[in-house]
């Protein structure tokens, strides 16, 4: 009797420990070979970015060349082996260090280089067929190299820029309006390298990771900077906002150098509400969220595995789930916007895996295991659509906004478009009958 009271309570236990999710089965499936992008001269730059942006209509990738700075880009579905002599944009005379498409254009992407410039560039939908070395516009303000760039999420033509500037012992954050082709704001309360940016959902807030351990939270037009001690290690930090929520999460590295993640309040750096040891491992961790499911992932550079979680307003906020395992180191990863996924074959989320060790990029699509070719409403709530909500002048003047939503439902559109058009043929036949009947 007592043993099977026992085994009772541990049973209780057991299921008290098991959170109901419908995201705890979610598994990684990576492309067939003929699916990837082989013989691509990937750069070998030590710099913590991920070199490869993605979009719905093109993957861009920084290579290696000889002298200046280059990135290759190919249509999303022209898989398979590169050819060598493949076009590439040019034009940068020192090492490309980070590139990002417009996420209302997707045919504009911006590139920072070490010879000091940003540079964006519109790729025609017809692919290069000769290098391209004239940019639309050339944004130039730092004093040395850029490291890091990012757009507004719903204001257009805003983009953000963290550079090595070391002017007297400051390194900057410039604020551009690309359309006037000017800063709009140079935000220099960072002492040390700038390790990491993140902006929130609307936009109206960016908060940034340093050399110094600090973890900042900007208000990016007036400057004003509330800031806490972050991870000790002494390597980077990076940092993901986690999305309107109120919360933020880092990665970065304990005392000891374990790799650790804590998650903050945006509304007190005092202390983080909770952290924890992921490994031992060396590498830098970068965050990845996505807002309509509310999950982060963890990749490590170097690493072959990603790691996932899905955040919860009560503590500890981060739920781990499970794990995409791979022999293959990775040097980057791009993101495919969620717009361009396919939801009848329940994908989540997308990555695009720059293998360490060879010229290779590798699609990993995560997958929730449900009967495919049916819409799912639960995984797919709307999601941001490629449509500013401000102009850059009503975000310059304070406005803010979240993102315009689109709907993620296949044949919604299309069938609303048709039924239109079928309506206003009708109209069009009736005015053609009545005026030949007169």
């Amino acid at each position: 009797m007592g043993i099977q009271k026992t085994n009772m309570k541990n049973s209780q236990l057991w299921f008290k420990g098991v959170r109901s999710s419908k995201f705890r089965h979610v598994y990684g499936e990576p492309a067939r070979r003929e699916k990837c992008y082989d013989n691509i001269p990937i750069t070998k730059n030590a710099h913590d970015s991920q070199f490869c942006a993605v979009n719905s209509k093109f993957i861009a990738i920084v290579t290696e060349v000889a002298g200046g700075g280059a990135f290759t880009v190919i249509p999303i579905n022209c898989t398979g082996r590169l050819n060598f002599n493949a076009s590439r944009v040019t034009g940068h005379s020192g090492p490309i260090l980070d590139v990002k498409w417009n996420p209302f254009n997707d045919n504009i992407i911006a590139s920072c280089s070490d010879d000091c410039t940003i540079k964006l560039w519109h790729i025609p939908d017809e692919d290069l067929s000769v290098h391209l070395n004239e940019w639309i516009v050339e944004l130039q303000g730092h004093k040395r190299r850029i490291a890091y760039i990012e757009w507004h999420p719903t204001a257009e033509n805003i983009l953000f820029s963290a550079g090595f500037d070391h002017l007297e012992s400051l390194f900057q954050v410039i604020v551009w309006d690309i359309e006037k082709g000017e800063a709009i704001n140079v935000i220099d309360c960072h002492p040390d390298a700038i390790h990491s940016m993140s902006l929130n959902r609307d936009g109206s807030l960016l908060a940034t990771t340093c050399k110094d351990k600090k973890l900042r939270i900007i208000e990016p037009r007036s400057g004003i900077v509330k800031e806490g001690t972050c991870h000790l290690g002494s390597k980077a930090s990076k940092v993901v906002y986690l999305g309107a929520t109120g919360k933020l999460l880092t990665t970065g590295f304990s005392r000891f150098s374990d790799r650790q993640y804590s998650v903050w309040d945006e509304n007190d750096l005092s202390a983080p509400v909770f952290t924890d040891t992921i490994d031992s491992s060396s590498g830098i961790m970068f965050p990845f969220f996505d807002p309509d499911t509310n999950m982060v992932y963890l990749a490590g550079k170097g690493d072959g595995n990603i790691r996932y979680y899905e955040v919860t307003e009560e503590a500890p906020y981060v739920h781990f789930l499970n794990q995409f395992l791979s022999g293959n180191p990775q040097r980057g990863l791009g993101v495919m916007p969620k717009r361009a996924l396919n939801a009848l074959n329940c994908e989540i989320f997308r990555f695009y895996k720059l293998h360490a060790t060879k010229g290779f990029c590798e699609p990993i699509s995560m997958i929730v295991p449900r009967k495919s070719d049916q819409f799912h409403d639960d995984l797919y709530p709307d999601t941001a659509a490629a449509k500013p909500a401000l102009c850059a002048q009503e975000w310059i003047r304070g406005q803010n906004a979240m993102p315009v939503l689109m709907s993620m439902k296949t044949g919604k559109p299309f069938l609303f478009l048709l039924s239109l058009f079928l309506f206003q043929l009708f109209l069009l036949l009736s005015f053609l009958f009545t005026l030949s009947a007169s």
